[in-house]
């Protein structure tokens, strides 16, 4: 039999790959609170499994300055947590 025929097709799957919970602007926003990080958001229950870390998405406004901590930042977070007086911090 052919090895092409043998071998399991089963994907693959880069054990290398970092996989991040995914925050949006917008829910931070819904949230009312002047300093967001990791175990706030795990308190609440909003973040159920952290996996490598928290990434904070830039998708929806902020209506008020807030002090956000987290593991990464897309670059539309950084600009629009700026603009509205906010500031950002890695962990």
């Amino acid at each position: 039999m052919p090895l092409q025929r043998r071998v399991p097709k089963r994907g693959f799957h880069n054990k290398f790959a970092v996989d991040y919970a995914i925050l949006n602007l917008k829910e931070i926003d819904e949230l009312g609170l002047d300093v967001i990080n990791p175990d706030i958001l795990k308190e609440e229950g909003i973040i159920k499994d952290m996996k490598n870390g928290l990434k904070i998405l830039g998708e929806g406004e902020l209506k008020k300055a807030v002090t956000i901590k987290a593991h990464k930042f897309s670059a539309s977070a950084i600009e629009k947590i700026k603009a509205a007086g906010g500031s950002t911090e890695e962990i």
